[in-house]
């Protein structure tokens, strides 16, 4: 399937709300039982709850099905629980552990849609316009995720519709399934008033005047009850009858292209990940061409089949959309941390995403062939940043600022060669001569200066347990400090470019002036070639 800029192709928005009642004891009984517990039935043992501090004392924080039919509940004392059932089984809560397993199934959900966000401790929202028919429709779209979540051990109820109150109602309150947008208000009175996602205060507000169901406020007169409960009511129900508008934000960035490739055979070493590979950058290169565009950055994203998600970036120096080096640029990180990556069963899902792209520069190499040099420059810092990470080779990049030590930072070398043809078609920093080959990041105290006074550079001075003679000197230089960063109290530097009798050169700056309370001190900033 090649999938060219997943962006929106139908009329109106579809939106999947997942919600997982048990997701805390679910995952407990995975690290118990597996992670087809459910699908093998639920071995002979006590009911599971979660424990956790609510109101300064120990209460139940999560139940289990077989906890529920007991008739335990949320919030319930701990002590009172277990007085009711002596055998249960009381486990402190995890809501790290919680928030990983939920990432992880926002991981898993990505093979249908890249536009996942999280709701919530215990539910996501799948934005899936113009995807379900890729899997044969939204039922079932719908029918094939509860299934594959009810094979990996997770209790999990959807819906769909064309908002996200309406499906979030559906799937926590209602019977789930897929709402079509006659549908709407028929499916929403009978819901209770806590499915508009209000505030506890306004819920309980409405109940005490017996509006329990969302039937109650749905035709009733709007100027009413905002006066009484707030905006929130009728913005919250606009919102499930789709009214309102309600953005989705992806928790992960969007790719700009993407293309990927299921397979009916699972695969799992190294050399079939990277075939397929190039197989799918082949089936990018058009989309790039038709934007005049290279990648920059790239992603390559591994489906294993029991639902856990790997993910593998590589960057380039410059655009790239050759097939044969974007897959290099794989091979060399695979190269490096595919014995870290468990194949488990294999993977059924390929897919590589373009996360950035730039104008892809098609200009002509000279006649001396100055342009073959970059190209062959540009792939080594590939081929090493790829194998090694982009922060292995640094390289320089000029900022505006006349303080040495700032004028000049390091940047990762796989992005200086964009910005140095960026920086040559516009205006650049001058070069200046004079200053040192070597610079300190860190300038360094000189000892034992003996100095003309007031303003002459030194004579004699000690510097690394070395002591030196002037020979010949040029300055001062004098260089004020930016007070909009040091303060307007930061003093000047008076810097000298001096020759010892041995033939050194050295930058050196003097901060302060003689005659003052304070003597002034030296410090050595760098060295001439």
């Amino acid at each position: 399937m090649n999938q060219a800029s997943l962006g929106l192709q139908a009329n109106s928005q579809r939106i999947l709300a997942l919600s997982f009642p048990h997701l805390s004891t679910d995952r407990i009984a995975r690290r118990r039982w597996g992670p087809s517990w459910r699908s093998n039935g639920r071995p002979e043992a006590s009911p599971i709850v979660c424990s956790g501090k609510l109101n300064n004392a120990m209460r139940l924080t999560a139940l289990d099905e077989l906890a529920e039919t007991l008739g335990l509940r949320k919030e319930q004392g701990v002590a009172e629980a277990r007085a009711m059932y002596p055998a249960l089984d009381v486990v402190d809560e995890d809501i790290a552990a919680d928030r990983r397993l939920l990432e992880a199934i926002a991981d898993w959900c990505d093979r249908y849609t890249p536009l996942v966000a999280l709701d919530g401790k215990e539910g996501l929202f799948l934005d899936i316009t113009g995807c379900a028919h890729l899997f044969g429709g939204e039922k079932a779209l719908l029918k094939d995720i509860l299934s594959r979540l009810f094979h990996m051990g997770l209790d999990a109820q959807g819906a769909i519709s064309s908002s996200p109150g309406l499906s979030w109602a559906m799937s926590r309150f209602g019977q789930g399934g897929v709402v079509e947008d006659e549908e709407t208000e028929r499916v929403l009175m009978p819901l209770p008033i806590a499915a508009l996602r209000l505030e506890g205060q306004t819920a309980d507000a409405l109940k005490k005047l017996g509006l329990k169901y969302i039937g109650d406020v749905i035709h009733a007169p709007r100027a009413p009850l905002t006066r009484r409960f707030g905006p929130e009511l009728l913005l919250r129900l606009d919102q499930a009858l789709g009214h309102e508008e309600e953005p989705v934000s992806p928790r992960r960035p969007i790719a700009s292209l993407s293309s990927e490739r299921r397979l009916v055979e699972p695969i799992g070493t190294e050399e079939q990940v990277l075939a397929i590979t190039s197989q799918i950058a082949v089936s990018l290169k058009p989309s790039l061409e038709a934007r005049g565009a290279g990648g920059r950055v790239f992603e390559l994203v591994l489906f294993r089949v029991d639902g856990r998600v790997f993910r593998i970036a590589v960057g380039a120096s410059r655009p790239l959309r050759e097939p044969r080096l974007i897959a290099g640029l794989f091979s060399e990180r695979l190269q490096v941390i595919y014995d870290d990556i468990d194949a488990g069963y294999g993977f059924d899902i390929l897919r590589l995403n373009v996360l950035r792209h730039d104008p892809f520069d098609e200009a002509q190499a000279d006649f001396e062939g100055d342009r073959q040099g970059e190209v062959s420059l540009s792939a080594f810092i590939d081929r090493v940043s790829a194998r090694l990470g982009a922060d292995c080779l640094q390289s320089f990049q000029l900022r505006e600022s006349h303080v040495p030590e700032r004028a000049v930072i390091t940047i990762p070398a796989i992005d200086s060669l964009s910005r140095r043809r960026k920086t040559e078609q516009g205006s650049s920093l001058p070069f200046r001569e004079e200053r040192p080959l070597r610079l300190f990041a860190t300038p360094e105290p000189v000892e034992t200066v003996l100095a003309e006074v007031p303003d002459g550079p030194p004579q004699i001075f000690r510097w690394r347990r070395m002591q030196h003679q002037l020979a010949k000197s040029e300055g001062p230089e004098r260089i004020a400090m930016e007070w909009w960063i040091d303060g307007s109290d930061a003093e000047a530097r008076d810097y000298f470019r001096i020759e010892d009798e041995a033939g050194h050169r050295y930058w050196i700056y003097r901060r302060g002036f003689y005659g003052q309370e304070v003597d002034p001190r030296w410090f050595m900033h760098g060295v001439f070639a």
